[in-house]
C-alpha cells in the first residue's frame, strides 16, 4: 500500500509549509528543502506534482492493498537530497534517520515517531525514478522558479548552450585489464551458479581466479607485454581455456532451468572476453591497429566513451557528454545525453527540444565546437539571436554578424554557463556511480532538478533576508 502523500498529520506531525528553514544558513539543505517547499505550497504546482508521480512511479501497482510503502513524495524528497548535496546513499541514509527538518518533511514528528529506514529501503526507492517523471517535474519546478524570478508573462528567454563530459565510474581501460576484468567476473558468476545447483568443475574457481591474476600482473603493462610476448600468450591462452568450459557449463545451466539473469549475466562476460582475448591478440601479438569504433572502454558501464577534447591537464576523460541549456534567471531549460555524437550535431535538436518546452526561447548563445554552415542556416530559422561563432577564418559578412550588437551581448553573457557547470559536478555530476545507462540517465535528470530547487531555494533565501532586513 502505498500513497502520493498523507493528507492527515499524525500527532506532533508538522505541515510542510510550517517547517522552519533557516534563511541565513548557507549550506545547500536548506535552499534544497526551501525549493521542495515552495512547490508544495503552491497548490496547483502541487496537485500537478502529485499527478506526475502518481501516473510514472510503478502505475502498475495497486495502491489500496498490502503492506505500507514509501510515499511518493518522500521518494522525490530523498532523490533530490541525494543529488542537491552530492552525497552517497550512506549519508542519505544518515540524514534520512537522524536529520529533524529532513524528518520533517518526510512527515515525522520529533515526539515519539521513530520510524527507521534501511539502507536498501532508500536505494530502492530513490531507484524508482525515472528520467521521464524527472523531466517532467523539472518543467514544472522551471515554469514556477520564473514566477519566484519575477519573470513578466511573454517575455522572452535567452539561453546558453554548452556540453560537457559526465564521467562513470570506470577505470583506465587496456586490453589486457579489459580481459582481467571480464575473466574474473566470468570464473566468480560460473563458479557461485555451479555452486547453487550442484554442477562439477567448478570448486576450485577462486584458485583459477588468483591463476589468472598471477598471468595478467606478468603483462599489465603494454611495454612488459610488448618485452614478453610468450607471457601474453600464456594469459590468453589460459583466459581462452576458461571462456570455454564457462561456455559448456552455461549450456548445461540452462537444460538444468537456472535463473534466467545468471544465464544473461554468464553469457555477457562470455562475450566480452572473447571480444577481447580477440583484440590482446591483434594488437599485441600481431601488432594491429584496432579501430575505435570496435573498442569497449568498460565492461561494466558500456555506455563509456572516450572523450578528447585537448584540455590542458585532462588529454582524455572516460564518461558520456552532456549538453544543457540555461537561461537569463539562472534556471536549466533542458539536457540531453549524448550517448553517440558530437556537440556540432545536437546543437539543432538541443533548441528545437527547448523550444517545445518552453516557447519563450528565443535567443542563444553556443561555443564554437557547435558550429557548422548547416547549423548555422537552421537556428537562424528558429532563433531571432542566434550567437554561433564560426571557425576559422571569417568572412566580412561573418564577421559584421559576429560585431552586432545582439550578438556580442549574447556571447559576453555566455561563459555564465560554466558556472551551471561547475554547481553540477558538484551535485553528483563529476563522477556519476550509478549502474548502466538507465542509472546514468536518472542521476543525470536529478541532479539538474535538484540544482533548479536549490536556485529557487537561494532566490526565497535572499528574498527572506531583506524581508527581515527592512523589517529591522
Amino acid at each position: 500500500m502505498r500513497e502520493v502523500h498523507r493528507s492527515q498529520l499524525q500527532l506532533g506531525e508538522v505541515a510542510i509549509d510550517k517547517v522552519w528553514i533557516n534563511p541565513k544558513s548557507r549550506d545547500d539543505i536548506p535552499a534544497v528543502l526551501k525549493g521542495l517547499q515552495h512547490i508544495w505550497c503552491d497548490e496547483v504546482s502541487r496537485e500537478q506534482l502529485y499527478a506526475l508521480l502518481d501516473e510514472h512511479i510503478l502505475p502498475e501497482a495497486d495502491r489500496t492493498v498490502g503492506r505500507p510503502g514509501m510515499d511518493l513524495w518522500q521518494v522525490l524528497v530523498l532523490g533530490v537530497l541525494k543529488q542537491g548535496l552530492g552525497c552517497d546513499f550512506d549519508r542519505l541514509h544518515e540524514l534520512t534517520n537522524h536529520h529533524d527538518t529532513i524528518r520533517a518533511f518526510l512527515g515525522h514528528s520529533d515526539f515519539g515517531d521513530k520510524t527507521h529506514y534501511e539502507y536498501q529501503t532508500v536505494v530502492d526507492n530513490v531507484s524508482l525514478l525515472t528520467p521521464e517523471l524527472l523531466s517532467a517535474v523539472g518543467r514544472l519546478v522551471v515554469e514556477s522558479g520564473h514566477k519566484v524570478a519575477k519573470k513578466k508573462p511573454g517575455e522572452p528567454l535567452r539561453g546558453r548552450c554548452d556540453s560537457f563530459v559526465v564521467e562513470t565510474d570506470a577505470h583506465y581501460p587496456t586490453d589486457v585489464n579489459l580481459l582481467w576484468d571480464a575473466v574474473r567476473c566470468l570464473v566468480r558468476e560460473t563458479g557461485r551458479a555451479a555452486e547453487k545447483y550442484g554442477m562439477h568443475g567448478w570448486r576450485q574457481w577462486r584458485h583459477l581466479t588468483r591463476e589468472v591474476r598471477k598471468l595478467f600482473n606478468k603483462v599489465r603493462s603494454t611495454r612488459r607485454a610488448k618485452r614478453h610476448p610468450e607471457r601474453v600468450e600464456a594469459y590468453v591462452e589460459r583466459c581462452r581455456a576458461l571462456v570455454e568450459r564457462a561456455d559448456s557449463t552455461l549450456d548445461a545451466l540452462r537444460e538444468q532451468g537456472a535463473a534466467e539473469f545468471t544465464c544473461r549475466s554468464i553469457a555477457g562476460f562470455v562475450a566480452h572476453a572473447r571480444r577481447q582475448i580477440d583484440q590482446v591478440e591483434r594488437r599485441l601479438l600481431r601488432d594491429e591497429t584496432i579501430p575505435h569504433e570496435e573498442k569497449v572502454f568498460s565492461i561494466f558501464e558500456e555506455h563509456t566513451r572516450w572523450i578528447s577534447k585537448g584540455k590542458a591537464g585532462t588529454p582524455v576523460e572516460l564518461g558520456v557528454p552532456v549538453a544543457l541549456i540555461e537561461d537569463q534567471y539562472q534556471f536549466i531549460l533542458h539536457h540531453k545525453i549524448l550517448w553517440e555524437g558530437e556537440d556540432v550535431d545536437v546543437a539543432v535538436p538541443m533548441v528545437q527540444e527547448a523550444q517545445a518546452l518552453y516557447p519563450e526561447l528565443r535567443a542563444c548563445s553556443f561555443d564554437r565546437g557547435f558550429h557548422s554552415p548547416a547549423n548555422r542556416v537552421r537556428l537562424d530559422g528558429l532563433l531571432d539571436v542566434n550567437a554561433l561563432p564560426g571557425k576559422g577564418y571569417l568572412s566580412k559578412a561573418n564577421q559584421e554578424r559576429e560585431a552586432e550588437e545582439s550578438f556580442v551581448a549574447a556571447r559576453r553573457a555566455h561563459p555564465a554557463v560554466e558556472s551551471a557547470i561547475n554547481g553540477l559536478e558538484h551535485r553528483g555530476l563529476d563522477r556519476v556511480r550509478s549502474h548502466g545507462a538507465d542509472g546514468f540517465a536518472r542521476t543525470v535528470a536529478l541532479s539538474v532538478l535538484a540544482a533548479n530547487l536549490h536556485r529557487i531555494g537561494l532566490l526565497l533565501q535572499k528574498r527572506e533576508r531583506k524581508r527581515r532586513q527592512r523589517v529591522a
